[in-house]
């Protein structure tokens, strides 16, 4: 059970994905978490994101720029600015047809699938 060690650490990291939402990166919730916990080092933040990603209670997103954490745990898709990385909530319903559409003929059981729309957000658009 060494993966269940640093339970104070592990709801920081956890809260710090709370608060921040706006997609932070680990570094993002690293410098976050620096303010509040001198002694916290980014190997913890890391490995802290990745369990509690492991356990469902946080998403870990791959989007381009940097990996992305999320507390929303239900499936929705996923939007990233390509001139400002910022990463949004997309506004549309997860299709699990596309699961089961997958599934057939591939032999792959599906567990879900990922889609992250790429474009220029509006505050971007308007300083252009």
């Amino acid at each position: 059970m060494k993966g269940k060690r640093n339970t104070r650490q592990r709801r920081l990291v956890l809260d710090a994905v709370h608060s921040l939402t706006n997609h932070p990166s680990a570094d993002e919730i690293y410098v976050y978490l620096r303010k509040l916990d001198s002694r916290i080092s980014r190997g913890t933040v890391y490995r802290n994101l990745n369990i509690l990603a492991e356990d469902g209670e946080i998403n870990h997103i791959k989007v381009p720029t940097a990996d992305r954490y999320d507390f929303r745990t239900d499936r929705h898709y996923h939007m990233i600015c390509s001139q400002c990385g910022k990463v949004y909530d997309a506004p549309v319903e997860y299709i699990e047809a596309n699961d089961r559409a997958a599934e057939v003929g591939t032999g792959f059981k599906i567990e879900c699938h990922n889609t992250v729309f790429e474009g220029v957000c509006s505050d971007c658009q308007k300083k252009s």
